[in-house]
C-alpha cells in the first residue's frame, strides 16, 4: 500500500512536465472568441425569439388587442437568452490574461462561450417558433394558455442547460509554463 502511494507519486512529479500546458500568444485569441461566442449568439436566438414571438403577437393583437399584455410571456423570456449570454461573456473576459493564461484555459473558455451561445440560440429558435404559433393559438382558444407556457419553459430550459455548463467550464483552469520561444 505505502509502495503504490509512492509509486503514484512518483510518477505524477515525472510526468508533471509532460502534462503541463503552454502559455502560448495564441491561449488569448480562444479565450476572447468564447467571449465574444456567448454573447453574440445568445443575443442570436434572444433577438429571433423576440422577433418571431412579436409577429405572432401584433397579428393576433389586430383581433384581440386585450390579450396582448398576457401573451407578451415569449418576449420576456427570449430577452433572458441575452441576459446568459452577458453573464457568461462578462465572467469570461474577468478571467482571459495575457501572462500566464495557458492553452488549456482558452480552450475552456471558448468551450464555455459556445455552450452557453449555441443553446441560447437553439433555445430562442424554439421559443419563437413556439411563441409565434402559441400565442395566435391562445387568441382563438384560451385554454391553450397552460400548454402553451409550459412549452415555452421547457425551450427555456435549453438556455439554461447551457448557462450552467458555461458556468461550470468557466471555472476550469490549469497553471502553465511560459515557453522559451
Amino acid at each position: 500500500s505505502n509502495y503504490a502511494i509512492g509509486f503514484l507519486l512518483a510518477s505524477s512529479i515525472m510526468l508533471s512536465p509532460l502534462l503541463a500546458f503552454a502559455c502560448t500568444s495564441s491561449a488569448p485569441f480562444f479565450g476572447f472568441m468564447g467571449v465574444a461566442s456567448a454573447l453574440v449568439f445568445a443575443n442570436l436566438g434572444a433577438a429571433y425569439g423576440t422577433a418571431k414571438s412579436g409577429v405572432g403577437i401584433m397579428s393576433m393583437g389586430v383581433m384581440h388587442h386585450e390579450a396582448v399584455m398576457k401573451n407578451i410571456i415569449p418576449v420576456v423570456m427570449a430577452g433572458v437568452l441575452g441576459i446568459y449570454g452577458l453573464i457568461v461573456a462578462v465572467i469570461l473576459i474577468q478571467a482571459v490574461s495575457g501572462d500566464d493564461y495557458s492553452d488549456y484555459n482558452g480552450y475552456a473558455h471558448l468551450a464555455s462561450g459556445l455552450a452557453c451561445g449555441l443553446s441560447g440560440l437553439a433555445a430562442g429558435m424554439a421559443i419563437g417558433i413556439v411563441g409565434d404559433a402559441g400565442v395566435r393559438a391562445n387568441a382563438q382558444q384560451e385554454k391553450l394558455f397552460v400548454g402553451m407556457i409550459l412549452i415555452l419553459i421547457f425551450a427555456e430550459a435549453l438556455g439554461l442547460y447551457g448557462l450552467i455548463v458555461a458556468l461550470i467550464l468557466s471555472q476550469s483552469t490549469q497553471t502553465c509554463t511560459v515557453s522559451s520561444t
